[in-house]
């Protein structure tokens, strides 16, 4: 199969470029840290499986599962530098996911905000746009390049320049709930939320600076469990549960 080739029999979808957007912690399995190979590969195959749609598809993963840079700061570290190791730690998921989709034969390049040649290409919009439109899944690591702005913020603002038509936030629980549904067994589950809802009611669904962006550029974000196999292609297949944020 070439990079532009798509298999005849899929199911149609309404959207045609998404950004998805995964913590680090996804990544780690049950471990309590780093990243656990089979999880990894799993998540792969469940890109795999939309990229087979025909969907052009991007990604950005946090470090989280690595090193936080707010956390780090918390501990007495300079906090500057703490997100620049951070951002570090995102481009070691990046190439991480890379490894796993080329295994699949997807054809995948990363893209990072802080220049590192032998390992990765620097963003340059016009050329990752290219990328998608080749039918190649982007991962956009290392954040903005910037310190004190999260990869939420991050996932937004390349989905907005890359012209996405949602972004797909993947968790471990099936939508936006109106609190923890882990900890309280009443807790509601809404079908679709507007972002300043969100925002107002601090639902937890990105950060602040995030949802705002989004709603800003009319982006929706649909929130999903990234933990059920198929839930990522069943949605837009037009299936499943999840919680739409939007205007």
């Amino acid at each position: 199969m070439t990079e532009t080739d798509t298999p005849s029999d899929i199911p149609r979808t309404r959207y045609k470029r998404v950004l998805l957007k995964i913590s680090g912690e996804a990544l780690m399995g049950d471990q309590g840290y780093g990243l656990h190979p089979p999880t990894v590969q799993r998540i792969a195959r469940e890109v795999q499986s939309v990229h087979e749609m025909g969907v052009e598809i991007c990604m950005v993963i946090g470090g989280g599962n690595i090193f936080r840079g707010l956390q780090g700061s918390a501990q007495g570290m300079e906090r500057t530098t703490a997100d620049y190791m951070g951002m570090l730690a995102t481009v070691m998921n990046a190439l991480a996911m890379q490894s796993a989709l080329e295994g699949l034969g997807v054809f995948t390049r990363v893209i990072s905000a802080i220049r590192m040649d032998e390992v990765c290409e620097p963003y340059i919009r016009r050329r990752a746009v290219r990328h998608l439109e080749k039918k190649r899944v982007v991962i956009f690591a290392a954040g903005t390049g910037n310190p004190y702005f999260t990869t939420d913020t991050a996932a937004t603002l390349r989905a907005s320049e890359m012209a996405c038509e949602a972004i797909f936030k993947g968790t471990k629980v099936d939508g936006v709930y109106d609190k923890d549904p882990a900890k309280h067994a009443d807790a509601t589950r809404y079908d679709r939320v507007s972002f300043d809802e969100a925002l107002a009611k601090r639902l937890g669904v990105m950060d602040a600076s995030a949802i705002a962006l989004a709603r800003d550029n009319n982006l929706p974000i649909i929130v999903f469990s990234l933990d059920e196999p198929g839930g990522f292609r069943g949605i837009l297949a037009g299936e499943g549960t999840y919680t739409t944020v939007s205007g």
